[in-house]
């Protein structure tokens, strides 16, 4: 695809990305109303342009103040690609070495984090069509390789290779080539404790025939009850 080479171009794309892929908006007129992520994004390349161009505080006050009426927090200094989508925009923050690739999406409550204090690249590098789950943090200065997806609330703070799907507390790669549908990301978690379950079960058939086991099985069901009447 050809991308805008102008300011005005991009900011025109910015709008007409999401008039493609939002199915909630009915009229042009909510792209002023009801997109803080628009607004904040628009804002954002104002002040980049400032920003490169020597006028530093004036860009960190738009953006100030863009904060303090989308709740969309982005620092001037980040790097952000064409037609990226901030969904719903609220609690997004992205920090002054970040930098975000083309056809980007990224949904509210998703933060491009740094972890450390030096002046160094310090936040995440996201590549070209990557879609970041509600809540996500990712962290550091890793890579999020191109067409990936990141599972909501997930804690990304290694590299992501592209085309993967990486999802969990710290995220984890889990499977390459899934659909768009991050609803069809698996539960890396239950998968875990239904695997335990199965074990355990398996377990305790084989020494079920032990009485003094038996006997020991029941004293703590008697416990477990008895705190689920205090619990109660």
């Amino acid at each position: 695809m050809n991308y805008a080479t102008t300011l005005f171009g991009t900011i025109k794309e910015d709008f007409a990305v999401i008039l493609e892929k939002d199915p909630a908006i009915n009229s042009k007129v909510e792209l002023f109303f009801n997109y803080p992520g628009l607004i904040a994004l628009v804002h954002y390349r104002v002040a980049h342009k400032l920003y490169i161009k020597g006028f530093r505080v004036l860009a960190r006050i738009i953006m100030g103040i863009i904060q303090w009426i989308t709740n969309v927090d982005i620092h001037p200094a980040c790097k952000i690609g064409h037609r990226v989508f901030i969904d719903h925009g609220v609690g997004v923050v992205i920090g002054e070495t970040a930098e975000v690739g083309n056809e980007v999406t990224i949904y509210q409550g998703v933060s491009l984090g740094g972890v450390s204090l030096e002046r160094v690249k310090r936040h995440p590098t996201i590549e070209d069509f990557v879609i970041i789950g509600a809540g996500a943090k990712v962290l550091g200065n890793i890579v999020v390789g191109a067409h990936s997806k990141i599972g909501a609330n997930s804690v990304v703070i290694r590299h992501v290779p592209p085309n993967s799907t990486a999802v969990g507390i710290p995220a984890r790669n889990i499977i390459k080539g899934m659909s768009d549908d991050l609803n069809k990301i698996p539960d890396v978690s239950y998968q875990f404790f239904a695997y335990l379950k199965k074990r355990l079960d398996l377990l305790e058939s084989q020494i079920q025939k032990d009485g003094e086991y038996a006997e020991a099985l029941k004293r703590l069901e008697d416990l477990y009850s008895e705190f689920l009447k205090v619990r109660n």
